[in-house]
């Protein structure tokens, strides 16, 4: 007993897990009291039971289960991390308690899930009791049902998603179980009270009783609007609000708010799953629905219209589908049909949505037009066709088709179409009905109110009366000023009818109240309500959402903003009634306002106005003036006043004093009274008249600039301007142009008629007065500010000079900004009623002036012809198409939105296969962006989006230039159209890295730039998570670029609830991030800046400065409410002008940069680079080199620029504005790939310029031109280009100083850089400099520069140390007492690393160390040693990047189809070579491995040859101890031999080691390897020690092949005498190697590859054609292909050749030179065939084939520019049926599937078609016809022929004869059989006749230098080698050159023999050596890197065997080579022999 209470004791968490149940129970009563007590909701002890929850609801004991329920429940109220628990806790709910049989469990269990959806844990609560309703237990389903049901009843709509619940309910109606379908009922019931009738569609198909059920249920429900009851925890104010009406008993007024909020959110449309109807069409439908018959093309459309009563469709290409119904609809003659064809349409429209938008523009003309039917069906179907596809577009995007139509004859058409403009209108809002959008609409329906017809009048009556319900009088009176009393009644009483779509009058809220003063207010709440409005509605009401015009001004043109604008500025203080007053001030009778001048001037003043004496006339005017100053605003008669001032003699004064006078009277009447236009007319004549006065124009320019300001500039200056043009005096015109350029600057540009100027503006250019002329092009520059380009093209038609003279102004206005307006405003601000068209004014301006373009209509030239052009399968016939549409567009410069079936076809282009076609497709839309201006946003969807998905191209090219299009767009069209809808979401979804990383570049651009974006934009949120987690590097970079912008725009909240349907780990990681972009988050763009488009009169509207501030800034998105005009009072103007200033410098450069960026950004100037290394060495220039860049640097560096860099760009290189720089580096990085040659020329100027960057302090500037340098650095290394020194010393030095940045990604790139830098400049080089960077004073520097050395010396060997190892080493060995940590460290790593390469020289190299610092060397050393997996460790943690970049470099420098090979390689020799490190520091006797056993193939492959190796050449011993183990004294050994293995080891592990040597970067050591090897093969005997060894050795020669290639080639300091000399040596060697069969049979098929590949690459490098000896060499590497082709073993080299073919093939960079030769050996291979069929294994050919023609099949075969492949394939697959027969299907055994290629079938084909032929027949497909002779000539004439021919050319004299006569004869029969007579003959005589032939057919033909098939170069000096022994052995000389031949060696031999002891027997005696050495059986190996993997451990075994040797035995090694000898004297004396030759062989070396 007294154990069960031993629970008693522990404490709550304990007792909650313990195993009895009782103490569980205890646990769980204590727990819940617990969490009753704690108060802080934060508290750690929460936090301690967050794994236990789990366990408390999921008890297996049902009492205390009970209690862990409860306790739960109070944690999850209570505990503020009980969050983190719900998906665990909700699913223990959902399957242990839901189950239970007690009733209280399961209303625990329920609270449980209601208390966490309370505490925002809604969805995961939601989902589990989702998965819940899967389960098998119906007590589960009905429990589960029952709390989502209460959890809807409690928290409503908007907190519990209903679309998954309703997508589950007819499931659960199919139930078998009763309680389940009675539950779902009860949860129908309760969905339907939130959303009503929204739920009747999805419930469409359940039982028809129980949908009668629900019905019957549903019509009892209380008709008010239920209410959410329980409340979240964020929802607190509303719990309050709530619980006040409850106890108020009830507020409806709240109630009805509420009812509005929420149920408008579910739409049913949402509900509904899409239904796919493309593919169901029927199949001939497309054909049917153009039958003759009509009862054929109505089965067409029935068929469709059954598809489309689908209620939600899926988003689809239905362009084709569209484009058939809309022909139906217009061309069709039976109206039946029409009207079928017009509800499918309308059905589409519905089912699609926004998604139908991108059609609307093709259909909605079509339909409007064919409204001329009469008969009622058709009429209805059309409008139910229209209305439904309102709903899918704006009424902007559409608004030009249906203002076409509107001047349309038809009166059927006029009426139908007010109407729809009248439905329309409804659902429109005032924001989403600007008054850019009304004007024309207005001006359209007052034409149709005076119609003859009375339906017309009535419609249009109709539509004004909707506009003026929605958008408010305010804004529609303006357009009304016109219409007679009766009509306008007429109007305001339909406007009273009307019923909008949105149930409330948005737009009358401003009416009502009076404008006082404090209009501006008012305003500004009217706007911000409609505002609101728009925003609820258009989230919650689906289709009807019309989402808010994204810019003002499109269509609609300009007429004189005179009647718009309806200025009476100067209205009593802003009273509405005294301002429509002023705007209609009747003309007074010159009587009245003599009168009214009389009551309020001095009677004296009137008498003497028309004195004759002029001091009289003075003295009136004087008082006139005091009287007018003194006068009120309010009793001024203005144009009383006027006219009498205008009274004889007028403006006719003669004295200038008087009229001087005059024109201040008139400014200050018109600055001081409400002067309205009728009184301006009266004075502006006079005032024109007098302002190219000398006296007096002053002062009629003041009185112009008052009138200006009182009646708005752009009424004054159009009535100024046409007034000064009708009249001759070109002093007054030149001074009225002057007058108004400056007015522009003061007032600002808004509502200006550029048209009615541009007229005028001609008229003065083409003035014969100079002065008019100049003043014109002045006004030009002014209008340039606020305009920009597009101003120029009004005048592209004007002559050159003139053109010149405006480009010349224009220019001067570059980069300025237009002033902020100065007058003009305040007083309207003030009060004038006007203001909100105003403020439409400006926005209007940028679209005004491409508006006034005259634009063509195209779409008649784009013809059906054109558009099947466009879609042809032949590539050029669809470039032609292309190039036509270039013309159109260029010769029209300005078209009509209408483009026919343009956009079709274009969009298919834009996939097009071939690239060019899509780039020209790319650069056509473009085109068409510029030409179409504006407009173009009707065509983002259909066109606009294609082009994002290009972004996803693999070529970088393509991707810029779909980049440069897609911002060509949006300057027009801004972002709106983008964002909206699914589109743009829909394409982040795809998982392509290009496209994910280029479209969120670009909206980390674009979004920054936007004031409010739509809501659609979270769509793309959950793909830009998946992006942040994308496996590219780029694309989470990017994302996470874009992460800030996105969250400007939706906030935080709504990204971070939009992670909740992430996984755990993501979600946590996403969040993280979202806190990281919540810091750095940036402010939205500030509203003053569309403020200070008013204050800056519409500064110049951002569509027309550049891309980077799209045009969304000049007043798009009216969402915003508007600023309160009051504050753009001119005081405030100043600082406003500052920020449109601050957004306007960087973007005006820009103007001109549109014009020439086209160009190549660096001009290559011949010698350039040259001319400036010499004038720096010449000292005429300074030298690159300093502490911190001086001016004078900056500037030497800026002119030498100015020669070679497009002026743009060195603009923004020199900016001072850091944002330039990036630019700059963005356009370098964009060209890097396409200038290759540009960026080579200008190198040393680039890297100048990089260097000035380092000492920027921006961050972002040095991120990204580390990144511009590590793509310019790889660039180089492809383009195989080396630093010059020059270069080099002025850039290194300066990156070093990067190293020690203390940013860690800044460090990590500087040292990627570092590394890819060794491949285009010596790594001994390198090491100076970084070596100079270990003295800097920054530890970190410090550390990193020694930490770089480390690597270096690991990577190329001691040999990069410079000036000596010792030297560096003993540099290096300072720091090892450094005073920073770090340091000390890096320092005693690097030293660890040198001594791994070099063993324990190192401390001789370092010389004398401080104790203290030799004792942590050794120690360090020791450490390192001792655990051998630290090597490695340290390595991988040291130098990451490096592995990857020389990686990467590696593989791009090799450029051929083996591309990934050397990467692969290079990762396995490093990790062999710290294995083999390890090794080294393992052993514990003194033998390190000496450094010439180190197979350093880093060296190899990167050496760039200028180092040479300082290891003494051990040619002699080594090469007379390879054959110890041949030689073994017989009597002793034969007997026994215990060290038999040992031996064996060390003669393999010498010819490694030999081997080893040949691939050495020293052409020196590899000549010598090469000589050993040669030595051993020239002597048969012999030659067997190298079986086994022949793949090592061939994976040598090619590497070394490789190395001479890419490194020794390229390098000028090398004497090419050395590379012809080692090549000889390679080809000699492998000559003598393909003479023995057994060996050369030992080749694998993956080594073979790389051979093969290496010497075609060799025979096609024509930098060796143009050494002395290339031709030579040339010819005899043909030599050797030829014995490679038929030594090798043939399966394997078949194999090969048919995989390198197909890799040369795929490769894009290989040329068709190289495939081509592949081939020619592949026919030599066909044609060896014959003898070889029976040792081939026909099995894998077989397999090799079926992989190439899987690969390549057939058509794509066809496609290859040459016919060869396909000729190939098929002459080798017809010669082995022709071998095998029917056999050859026998031997498909290796193929798994053989479906997925054409291999069998087309064996089956050539078997058929041989049994079918008789075997007489010639057979054509072999390549050069087959061995039957025509039948003409007799065999035995043939014979004799051919006899003859043969002795000719065997005789000295007659060769070349016989030789000719021998081509003549092949010539003329081409299919005679040679091969007899050759066959005798030696392999010499065979190569010399083909090599003959070849020539002669070359010279006949005249080609150039082919290498040929035969392995033959035809070269016209025939010199071939008899034997490869003269190769070898002239290029094979001793050190000192002189010739060594086979017998010298022998001699020494003897020698040495005799010295040890053995006989000199001859060699026939001994054993063969196969008997001796046990030859490994050939592996077949797939590759030569796996090959390479099994040589590399071979060799890591012979050196393990030589480290651990036990010395004291009578087995000696020295160098690695063993002896065995019987006597340890002897043994003794050998050594002493060798190590005095190796001391002799040191000194000569020295």
């Amino acid at each position: 007993m007294g154990d069960d209470s031993e629970w008693i004791k522990l404490s709550i968490d304990q007792k909650c897990e313990h195993k009895l149940w009782k103490a569980r129970v205890n646990g769980y009563e204590e727990a819940l009291k617990l969490f009753q007590k704690i108060e802080d909701e934060k508290s750690p002890e929460w936090s301690k039971y967050l794994g236990l929850i789990k366990k408390f609801v999921t008890d297996s004991n049902a009492v205390a289960q009970l209690k862990g329920l409860e306790a739960a429940l109070a944690y999850v109220e209570n505990a503020h991390v009980a969050g983190k628990t719900t998906g665990e806790v909700i699913s223990g709910v959902v399957n242990k308690v839901f189950n239970q049989p007690k009733a209280r469990a399961k209303e625990l269990g329920i609270d449980i899930c209601l208390m966490y959806i309370e505490i925002e844990k809604g969805e995961p609560v939601q989902e589990e009791l989702l998965k819940g309703l899967d389960n098998k237990n119906p007590k589960i389903i009905v429990a589960c049902i029952e709390t989502l049901r209460k959890a809807l009843s409690e928290f409503g709509s908007k907190i519990i998603s209903l679309k998954p619940i309703i997508k589950v309910l007819p499931k659960l109606f199919e139930s078998r179980e009763k309680a389940v379908r009675d539950e779902a009922k009860l949860l129908a019931v309760e969905i339907y009270r939130w959303i009503r009738d929204a739920l009747r569609p999805p419930l469409q198909n359940i039982n028809s009783v129980q949908l009668k059920e629900l019905e019957e249920e549903w019509v009892n429900l209380p008709p008010a609007a239920p209410k959410q009851t329980r409340f979240l925890r964020s929802q607190q104010e509303l719990k309050a609000k709530f619980e006040q009406q409850q106890a108020a008993g009830g507020d409806a007024d709240g109630g009805g708010d509420d009812g509005d909020e929420v149920v408008p959110q579910v739409d049913a449309y949402e509900l509904l799953e899409a239904v796919e109807i493309l593919s169901k069409l029927p199949k001939d439908f497309y054909d049917k629905i153009e039958a003759k018959k009509w009862q054929e093309r109505k089965e067409a459309l029935e068929a469709v219209e059954m598809l489309v009563k689908n209620p939600r469709l899926e988003a689809g290409d239905y362009a084709d589908l569209v484009k058939v119904l809309k022909k139906v609809v217009g061309k069709d003659t039976n109206v039946m049909l029409v009207a079928l064809a017009a509800k499918c349409l309308a059905g589409l429209a519905t089912g699609l949505r926004k998604k139908f938008g991108q059609y609307a523009g093709q259909v909605v003309p079509t339909i409007l037009e064919k409204f001329k039917e009469k008969k009622p069906q058709v009429v209805q179907a059309l409008q139910e066709a229209i209305d439904a596809i309102f709903l899918t577009t704006t009424l902007q995007n559409i608004s030009e088709d249906i203002l076409a139509v509107m001047d349309n004859k038809n009166p059927t058409i006029k009426q139908q179409t007010s109407l729809f403009i009248a439905r329309s209108f409804r659902h429109c809002t005032p924001s989403t009905l600007p008054r850019s959008l009304l004007k024309p609409f207005c001006a359209a329906l007052l034409k149709h109110i005076n119609d003859s017809a009375p339906e017309v009048r009535d419609a249009a009556f109709e539509a004004l009366g909707t506009a003026l319900k929605v958008a408010g009088e305010k804004a529609v009176n303006p357009f009304l000023a016109d219409v007679d009393k009766l009509k306008l009644d007429r109007i305001k009483e339909c406007a009273e009818k009307v019923e909008l779509a949105y149930g409330k009058n948005t737009g009358g809220a401003a009416d009502k109240k009076e404008c006082r003063p404090a209009a501006g207010k008012t305003t500004v709440l009217s706007g911000a309500a409609g505002d609101k409005d728009t925003k609820d509605t258009s989230a919650k009401s689906g289709p009807l959402k019309k989402a808010p015009a994204a810019k003002s001004g499109g269509p609609p043109k300009k007429s004189k903003p005179a009647a718009a604008a309806g200025a009476g500025g100067a209205g009593t203080k802003g009273k509405k009634g005294s301002e429509t007053k002023e705007i209609l001030e009747p003309e007074l009778s010159i009587e009245v306002c003599e009168e009214r001048a009389s009551a309020v001037l001095p009677a004296s003043c009137i008498q003497q106005l028309d004195s004759g004496n002029w001091k009289e006339r003075l003295a009136c005017m004087e008082e006139f003036q005091k009287a007018v100053e003194l006068m009120e605003r309010s009793e001024m008669p203005c144009q009383a006043l006027v006219r009498m001032l205008a009274k004889k003699p007028g403006w006719k004064e003669t004295n200038f004093q008087v009229m001087q006078m005059k024109l201040h009277i008139v400014a200050l009447i018109a600055q001081k009274g409400n002067f309205s236009k009728t009184s301006a007319q009266v004075v502006l004549d006079g005032l024109v008249d007098k302002i190219g006065d000398v006296k007096c124009g002053s002062n009629a320019k003041e009185a112009m600039t008052a009138i200006a300001e009182a009646c708005l500039l752009p009424w004054t200056a159009e009535q100024v301007m046409s007034m000064a043009f009708s009249q001759k005096n070109p002093k007054n015109q030149s001074e009225t142009l002057n007058w108004l350029s400056n007015a522009i600057k003061e007032f600002g540009f808004s509502g200006l008629n550029v048209k009615a100027f541009i007229s005028n503006v001609k008229t003065a250019l083409a003035a014969t007065n100079p002065a008019v002329r100049t003043a014109a092009i002045t006004l030009l520059g002014v209008m340039y500010l606020y305009v920009g380009p597009p101003l120029r093209m009004f005048f592209e038609d004007e002559k050159p000079a003139l053109l010149s003279q405006i480009d010349v102004e224009f220019e001067k206005m570059q980069g300025q900004t237009a002033p902020a307006p100065t007058r003009g405003t305040s007083r309207h601000s003030g009060g004038s009623g006007d203001d909100g068209e105003e403020r439409d004014e400006q926005e209007d301006i940028g679209n005004d002036v491409v508006d006034l373009l005259p634009r063509t209509d195209i779409s008649d030239k784009i013809t059906a012809e054109l558009v099947s052009k466009i879609g042809d399968k032949n590539w050029k016939i669809r470039k032609e198409g292309l190039d036509e549409v270039t013309s159109i567009i260029n010769d029209a410069k300005f078209i009509q939105p209408n483009i026919g079936e343009l956009p079709a076809a274009l969009k298919c282009r834009l996939n097009d296969s071939n690239k060019i076609l899509v780039q020209q497709t790319l650069s056509i839309l473009q085109q068409l962006a510029m030409a179409m201006g504006p407009n173009i946003r009707q065509h983002v969807k259909n066109l606009g989006i294609p082009i994002i998905t290009v972004l996803g191209d693999s070529k970088n090219n393509v991707r810029a230039a779909a980049l440069a299009t897609v911002n060509a767009w949006t300057e027009q069209t801004g972002m709106k159209e983008w964002l909206e809808g699914e589109d743009l979401s829909e394409e982040l979804k795809k998982e392509n890295p290009f496209l994910r990383q280029e479209l969120l570049g670009w909206l980390a651009d674009k979004l920054p730039t936007l004031r409010s974006v739509p809501s659609d934009l979270l769509l793309c949120v959950p793909h830009l998570y998946s992006c942040l987690e994308d496996r590219n590097g780029d694309v989470r970079k990017k994302a996470q670029d874009a992460l800030p912008f996105f969250m400007m725009h939706l906030g935080f909240e709504k990204m971070a609830k939009a992670t909740g349907k992430l996984k755990p780990t993501s979600k946590d990681q996403v969040l993280a991030m979202l806190e990281k972009a919540k810091a750095i988050m940036p402010a939205k763009p500030a509203v003053p800046a569309k403020a200070s488009s008013k204050v800056v009169g519409g500064a110049a509207p951002a569509k027309f400065q550049s891309a980077s501030a799209p045009a969304e800034d000049s007043g798009s998105s009216t969402m915003e409410p508007k600023p309160d005009p009051k504050k753009a009072k001119a005081g405030g103007a100043a600082s406003k002008a500052k920020g449109a200033q601050g957004k306007k410098i960087p973007s005006k450069p820009n103007l001109k940069e549109d014009d020439d960026k086209s160009g190549p950004i660096f001009i290559i100037v011949p010698n350039g680079k040259e001319q400036r290394m010499k004038d720096e060495k010449g000292l005429k220039v300074l030298k690159w080199n300093f502490t911190t860049p001086r001016d004078e640097y900056i500037e030497q560096l800026k002119t030498q620029m100015s020669s070679c860099v497009a002026r743009w760009v060195q603009d923004e290189m020199f900016h001072t504005d850091f944002q330039h720089h990036n630019k700059a580096l963005a356009v370098m990085v964009e060209h890097l790939e396409s200038e290759k040659d540009g960026v080579i020329s200008c190198l040393d100027l680039i890297l100048k310029w990089l260097t000035l960057r380092f000492f920027d302090t921006n961050t972002s500037v040095l991120m990204k031109a580390l990144e511009y340098l590590k793509l310019l650095f790889t660039l180089l290394s492809q383009e195989e280009y080396h630093l010059t020194e020059n270069e080099a010393s002025s850039f290194i030095p300066y990156l070093i100083l990067k190293v020690g940045e203390s940013k860690d990604v800044i460090r990590k790139d500087v040292r990627a850089i570092l590394n890819r830098m060794c491949l285009i400049y010596p790594a001994s080089k390198m090491f100076t400099f970084i070596m100079e960077g270990t003295k800097s004073k920054n530890s970190k520097q410090r550390a990193e520069c020694l930490e770089e050395l480390g690597c270096l010396v690991e990577s190329y060997g001691m040999n990069v140390c410079q000036p000596t190892p010792g030297k560096a080493l003993k540099e290096m060995a300072i720091h090892i007492g450094d005073r920073d940590n770090t340091v000390r460290n890096a320092a005693l790593n690097t030293i660890v690393t040198v001594y791994n390469v070099h063993g324990d020289q190192v401390f001789k190299l370092i010389g004398n160390l401080s104790e203290k610092d030799m004792s942590m060397l050794e120690e360090r050393i020791k450490r390192a040693a001792k655990r051998p997996a630290a090597a490695p460790a340290r390595q991988a943690e040291e130098k990451p990047q490096r592995a990857q970049s020389t990686n990467a470099n590696a593989s791009m420098l090799r450029k051929g189809p083996a591309e990934d090979m050397s990467s692969k390689l290079k990762i396995m020799y490093r990790t062999y070579r710290i294995q083999a490190r390890n090794m080294s520091g393992h052993s514990e006797t003194t033998h390190t491995v000496p450094r010439e056993f180190q197979l350093d193939l880093d060296e190899i492959e990167n050496d760039n040859g200028t180092v040479r190796c300082e290891m003494p050449a051990l040619v002699q011993h080594k090469l007379d101890d390879i054959f110890e183990p041949v030689l073994i004294p017989e009597p002793k050994i034969r007997a026994v031999s215990p060290h038999f293995d040992d031996m064996h080891s060390n003669t393999a592990s010498t010819i490694n080691f030999v081997i080893s040597q040949v691939a050495s970067g020293d052409i020196n050591t590899s000549i010598q390897a090469l000589a050993q090897i040669d030595e051993v093969l020239r002597q048969e005997d012999k030659a067997e020690a190298m079986s086994g060894h022949i793949d090592q050795f061939l994976i040598a020669t090619f590497m070394q092949l490789r190395l001479i290639y890419n490194t020794h080639m390229a390098d000028e300091k090398l004497d090419k005498d050395e590379i012809v000399k080692l090549y000889s040596c390679i080809i000699g060697n492998m000559i003598s190697l393909f003479q023995m069969e057994s060996l050369a049979r030992e080749a694998s098929t993956g080594v073979l590859k790389d051979l093969m590949h290496g010497l075609i690459t060799l025979m096609l490098d024509s930098r060796v054609e143009d050494l002395e000896e290339g031709q030579q060499v040339i010819r005899s590497v043909n030599l050797l292909v030829v014995k490679v082709l038929e030594k090798s073993d043939q399966t394997n080299i078949l194999s090969a050749l048919l995989v390198l073919l197909q890799d040369s093939l795929l490769a894009t960079a290989s040329s068709p030179k190289f495939s081509e030769l592949v081939m020619k050996c592949l026919w030599r291979m066909v044609r060896l065939l014959p003898e070889t069929i029976n040792s081939i294994n026909l099995d894998r050919i077989l397999l090799d084939i079926h992989i190439f023609m899987k690969v390549f099949p057939k058509e794509k075969l066809k496609q290859c520019k040459s016919e060869f492949p396909i000729r190939t394939l098929k002459t080798l697959l017809h010669t082995l049926c022709k071998l095998k027969g029917p056999k050859i299907l026998d031997h498909l055994t290796m193929i798994e599937n053989k479906n997925e290629s054409e291999l069998e079938a087309h064996l089956c084909r050539v078997m058929k078609h041989s049994m079918d032929q008789t075997g007489s027949k010639t057979d054509k497909e072999t390549e050069k016809g087959a061995s039957r002779i025509d039948e003409k000539s007799s065999k035995a004439k043939v014979n004799d022929f051919l006899a003859e021919i043969f002795k000719k050319i065997g005789s000295k004299e007659n060769t070349k004869e016989g030789l000719a006569e021998l081509y003549e004869y092949k010539k003329k029969y081409s299919d005679a059989d040679i091969e007899p007579f050759l066959k005798n003959s030696s392999q010499f005589f065979q190569s010399y006749v083909e090599r003959g032939l070849r020539l002669i057919e070359m010279e006949r033909e005249g080609k150039g230098r082919i290498p040929s098939s035969t392995g033959i170069s035809p070269q016209t000096e025939v010199t071939c080698l008899p034997t490869s022994t003269n190769t070898v052995s002239s290029s094979m000389g001793n050190t000192n050159g002189e010739e060594v031949g086979p017998s010298v060696y022998l001699e020494r031999l003897k020698i040495l023999r005799q010295r040890c002891g053995l006989d000199n027997a001859k060699q026939e005696d001994r054993p063969p050596l196969t008997s001796l050495l046990s030859k490994p059986a050939t592996p077949t190996v797939a590759s030569s890197t796996d090959m390479l993997h099994s040589k590399l451990s071979q060799l890591r075994e012979s050196r393990e065997h030589y480290q651990h040797l036990d010395l004291d035995s009578n087995q000696t090694h020295s160098s690695g080579i063993g002896t065995t000898t019987s006597s340890s004297s002897s043994t003794a004396a050998n050594i002493d022999d060798l190590k005095k030759r190796l001391e002799r062989i040191k000194s000569s070396r020295k």
